[in-house]
């Protein structure tokens, strides 16, 4: 500060001679340079990697003033304890009180994942694990492996692996296993100071923190034999699914009859006219689809005799069908489109009723248009090394979507002029039991899922242009 005044002074007095036209910029002294530094372990009361540990209270002290974020959520205790042990921290230490009975002869890690940071500048101790033995020597076992949604081929971060020293299938169900660990962003996980021995590999989310497979819904993956550990191991990759088939809404039954509406009496004067739509944007119908006459209000009747349907110069068309869904509230018109055609749909009024009897108050048209070739990309894909074996199906995906697929049969190759523009996932599912459809696996059937793998080249098509594409697997 004393400096600051000093430079101050001499600014002003300088500044009354008149040969002298300015003076320095006055920058007061800055703290110096961030701190890019996570705090470090100075000491710990038992030591790190302590042998015949019989203490219930650690102290660890750091360098720095140090802050705990989500502990509960971050801290892992391995192996899993009972009793979550109690974490408190102050000014430079965490004091961990040990609530759980400790087994003999066994390595325990209290692993903070990423809790531990500076109170200043929030810089994370990414992974600190503090170490120690109820027995003579510290398990040093090493087990690593990834995991991967199996209907997308992408990894979920928000998954956990586990190994189970118990191996009958219903240990996971009923008791908690012993290793924990979590994945990363790519889906690898590793485990660390394990005590040699045969276990159950296991991945799943974990939402109710009961490390448990509860419900088929739940997002699940199982190794298909146990893991024999004697050296440090890699695993083979697992493949996680979930089993959503019976997730459908319960209808409920109506035990009373709804008491009936009184019409406003505003209504009384309107006149009720059929309620009736298509499948039409701005007047245009995609190639791909089919015309749908779309009702309001179930129908009780649609008479296709009532309904003309012609070119633009009103000449009838006659090969075409109809066909009304199951729940009488949909009519799609089935016909062979010819590009940039315009088409009309003339309606009788009489042409259908609803069940609140309700018509067309007069005969009504419809008038629409099919999209043009050049509005689409012509894509070509040819693909190298795709085992056909496998029955591969080839998806294309927006927005984790599934938009098209594509069967193979006899060739590696993929050819529409008809493309939907737009930038595309690609995916090939590997169909085992070739009905078209990715299917989960069944652990009590020891049925591991169908495997998707993504293709790192993603597909751009461009309208009116020729998108053709070579991709090696």
């Amino acid at each position: 500060m004393k400096t600051f005044l000093s430079l101050l002074l001499i600014c002003i007095i300088l500044l009354r001679f008149p040969g002298i036209t300015g003076c320095a910029n006055i920058i007061p002294p800055t703290g110096g340079p961030r701190d890019s530094l996570p705090p470090v372990l100075v000491t710990a009361e038992p030591d790190e990697n302590t042998l015949h540990f019989n203490s219930n209270k650690i102290v660890l002290t750091f360098d720095e003033y140090i802050d705990l974020k989500d502990v509960r959520q971050n801290l892992i205790v391995l192996p899993i304890p009972k009793i979550q042990p109690n974490v408190e921290y102050k000014l430079k230490t965490i004091t961990i009180r040990i609530k759980d009975t400790l087994q003999p002869n066994t390595t325990y890690s209290l692993d903070f994942g990423k809790s531990v940071v500076d109170n200043h500048e929030g810089n994370v101790l990414k992974n600190f694990t503090y170490v120690f033995s109820t027995g003579n020597y510290i398990d040093s076992l090493n087990y690593s492996g990834n995991v991967v949604m199996a209907n997308t081929g992408k990894p979920d971060s928000t998954l956990i692996a586990i190994l189970h020293d118990k191996l009958d299938d219903s240990a996971v169900v009923k008791e908690r296993p012993r290793y924990m660990t979590r994945l990363d962003s790519s889906g690898n996980y590793s485990f660390h100071h394990l005590r040699p021995g045969t276990y159950a590999l296991y991945a799943m989310k974990d939402e109710s923190g009961s490390h448990t497979y509860t419900s088929k819904a739940q997002v699940f993956a199982f190794a298909d034999s146990p893991v024999v550990l004697n050296k440090d191991m890699t695993a083979p990759e697992l493949y996680a699914y979930a089993d959503t088939s019976r997730d459908k809404p319960v209808k409920k039954l109506l035990l009373t009859t709804p008491p009936a509406v009184k019409p406003k009496k505003e209504d009384k004067d309107k006149p009720k006219r059929l309620a009736v739509s298509g499948n039409i944007t701005g007047g245009v119908l995609d190639l791909h689809d089919q015309f749908e006459f779309i009702f309001q209000v179930p129908i009780k009747y649609f008479d296709s005799s009532k309904v003309r349907f012609t070119t633009d110069s009103f000449e009838n068309i006659t090969s075409h069908h109809y066909v009304e869904d199951s729940l009488s509230k949909k009519v799609t018109l089935f016909y062979n489109w010819v590009p940039d055609t315009r088409y009309h749909l003339i309606l009788d009024k009489d042409f259908a009723e609803d069940t609140l009897g309700v018509k067309l108050l007069k005969t009504d048209t419809i008038t629409f248009a099919t999209k043009k070739v050049s509005d689409y990309g012509n894509v070509r894909l040819r693909f190298k090394n795709l085992d056909l074996s496998r029955h591969p199906v080839l998806l294309f995906v927006q927005s984790d979507k599934i938009i098209k697929k594509y069967i193979f049969g006899k060739t590696t190759r993929y050819d529409d002029r008809l493309f939907d523009p737009g930038e595309y996932e690609l995916r090939i599912l590997y169909d085992d039991n070739e009905n078209g459809i990715w299917d989960p696996g069944n652990f009590f059937e020891r049925r591991q899922p169908e495997k998707v793998q993504p293709l790192r080249r993603k597909l751009n098509v461009k309208a009116n242009w020729d998108n053709e594409v070579d991709i090696t697997l």
